[in-house]
Order: structure tokens, then sequence, then C-alpha cells
């Protein structure tokens, strides 16, 4: 059921720089993620499963993988008429001149025309680096049952400033009665607090306000200058997500995330019944395995064809895996082929990859090797 109060607002590489590997020919958006998923998968679900019907991508580089993969909204149900998947282009107004944005601020500035168009009451404003199943349905009704002028998807996060070194991604803040009161970008002594997801609720109208004096100020950063400057100018109040969620801020939480999906009570959570994860349907053929194959607690996605063995991996479509070849605890996207004997362990092919026959290549946990699309190695 279409919910007409919400319109959707998904910024596609507001996160790029931190995911250099996996961005350089893409939008962080359109990362794989799973198997048969892109990390936009999990934002535009939550969305159309709450009955938002008119949605909006941002695009600003890098984004053909991206417009493939929505095409024009079929698999989310948004190839409407009226509403339904819209994709909005780079250019646009900058504080500095005409150009691309660089900012997720000055993106809005370039869309307000958008803003004005819509006749929803509230927007909601969320980035692509988010694994998780929400229902925005929850968001709005908190919101609204606190008369708030923002709120923001938050969850409890033991920083450690080591891990993210000057990372200007990691928000954190801290709440007095029920308001955020103070708002700190990656603090140096590590307190236990609240992450800010980059996923907030605002009505339409005081966010084209707050859009329009911000162009007028020449100001460039939503964070920076709407929220941190403005914590007791507005009633910017926080939602504190309980669900299972995974923040993508490096290339180890890529890792990770994807490798926690092998343990089925944490996919379980995430990929529920009753509400779907959708993504682009592909008409593959089913995984094929030769009489040699050995697979252990791994996913293993259509059209992949394995005959030597795997374990604690991710097999993306179309993956070839070689007689004799082994792969450990590895992430093997779309289309890669991994020759015989070969071995890899704690290792992520991009899409395309060849592994040529008996290469050895060995990373750790904590620093994956990472191979970039179409590489011959």
């Amino acid at each position: 059921m279409a919910n007409g109060k919400m319109m959707g607002i998904i910024f596609s590489s507001s996160h790029d720089e931190v995911l250099r590997e996996l961005t350089e020919k893409r939008a962080m958006a359109s990362v794989p993620f799973a198997g048969r998923y892109r990390l936009i998968d999990f934002t535009l679900s939550g969305m159309v499963q709450a009955g938002i019907s008119e949605v909006g991508v941002i695009t600003k580089e890098k984004y053909h993988s991206l417009m493939d993969h929505l095409g024009a909204g079929r698999p989310w149900d948004l190839d409407r008429k009226r509403d339904g998947l819209f994709i909005l282009p780079p250019l646009g107004y900058r504080a500095s001149g005409e150009g691309v944005y660089q900012t997720n601020l000055e993106a809005l500035y370039a869309i307000e025309g958008s803003l004005l168009h819509s006749k929803a009451d509230y927007v909601v404003l969320a980035d692509a680096n988010l694994v998780y199943n929400m229902d925005y349905t929850e968001l709005l009704e908190y919101h609204e049952s606190k008369n708030a002028d923002i709120t923001l998807l938050s969850c409890k996060y033991n920083f450690v400033k080591e891990k993210y070194p000057d990372n200007e991604n990691i928000m954190l803040f801290n709440q007095r009665a029920g308001r955020v009161s103070d708002i700190m970008f990656s603090p140096s002594d590590n307190p236990p607090s609240n992450l800010y997801l980059g996923v907030l609720i605002i009505s339409r109208k005081l966010l084209i306000n707050i859009v329009d004096r911000a162009k007028s100020a020449n100001l460039t950063s939503f964070k920076r200058d709407i929220l941190q400057r403005n914590p007791f100018d507005l009633n910017i109040i926080t939602y504190n997500y309980k669900g299972l969620v995974r923040p993508i801020y490096s290339l180890k939480d890529y890792f990770d995330a994807n490798m926690e999906m092998l343990n089925p009570k944490i996919k379980n959570e995430l990929f529920q019944k009753d509400r779907q994860i959708l993504t682009k349907v592909r008409d593959e053929a089913p995984a094929k395995y030769g009489l040699e194959a050995k697979v252990i607690n791994s996913l293993i996605a259509d059209g992949a064809v394995i005959e030597g063995e795997v374990e604690d991996s991710i097999i993306f479509r179309g993956v070839k895996i070689g007689k004799g070849a082994k792969v450990k605890n590895s992430i093997i996207m779309q289309g890669t082929v991994i020759g015989k004997e070969a071995e890899l362990g704690y290792v992520i092919t991009d899409k395309d990859v060849e592994i040529s026959d008996g290469r050895l290549m060995v990373g750790y946990e904590s620093f994956p090797v990472y191979i970039s699309k179409g590489s011959k190695v």
C-alpha cells in the first residue's frame, strides 16, 4: 500500500571515499553484497516495504553500474506512471559555482525543484552504505509522536578511533532529555556513544526552508552546518534502531558484514520472510557442482560452477572455480574465473577477475587482499 506521506531520497555516493577499492568504478550504492545484492537494495527495499512510492536516487559519478541495476525500478514495484523511482542528476548548484555537487547539502540545492514538486509531507534522507532491514513506518510514527523537527536514525556504538582515524563520516552524539545535545566527529577519547546511521526524517516544508537558508548563507555541510550547529534551535531527536545493522565505513567492515551472512541466525535476521530485501532479478541457471566439488558453510549464487573446494566464502553469480582450486574465507564476485589448483584465502575479487592456474593468494582476516575489477592474476 502506497504511503503518500513520505518520499525517499537516497545519496548513492555519499561514502565512496571510505571504500575506495570497491568504488573506483562504481558508486557506493551499487557495491555488490552477499552473492546477489547491491548495498542500495537494503535502503530501497525498506522504503518500498513502508509503502513509499516516490523515491529519488541522487547520482554523482561512476553511476553506470547503478543505473543498470536499478533500471526503471521494476523489481521494487517503482516503475509507475505516477511517482515511482527517479534518478536525479549530479549537476546543479554548488556553493562555489555550477558543477558537480561535493556534499549532500549541495546535492539538495540541486534537487530543490523535486522537493517543491512533491506532495509528500515528509522526506526520508538516506545514505546507501548500510546493511539493514528497516521499517520506515515505525520511524515516521515515532517522529510524529515526538513532534520533532528532525529524527535521526541511530544505534548504540562503541567507537574506536584507531579503527577509523579522522573519518568524517563517523558522527556520534549525546542526548539530553531525549534531544540531541552534542554532536562529535571521530572524538579522541573513544566514548560509548550513539552513532548516526546517515538516515533521517524531516518534514518536506522544513527541509525546503533549511535548503533555502543554507544556500543564502553559502553553507555546504548538512552534518556540520545544519545538525551540529542547531541542536537547540531545532528539535532534533533520535530513533535508536535495535535491529541488525552494519554500517560500511571500510573494506574490513565490508568483508566482516559479508562473512556474517554465513551465520544462519544473522542471515535470517536480515533477510526476513515478511519484509524481503528486493533486488534485480537475473535468469541464471542453478549453481553447478562437479564430481570433486566440496562446499562447506558458504553462500553459492545461481549460475556458479564449482569444481574445486569452497569453505566459509561468498560466491557470486556466474563464478567459475576450477578443479583442485581451494577458496577459503573469501568473497568472489560475479564473473570471476579461478583456475585449476589455485588457492585463495582472505581474498576479495571484484567482478570479472581471472586467477590463473596454480596461483596462491593469501591475505589476513584483519587485512583481506583486494583484486580490482577485470584484473588478470
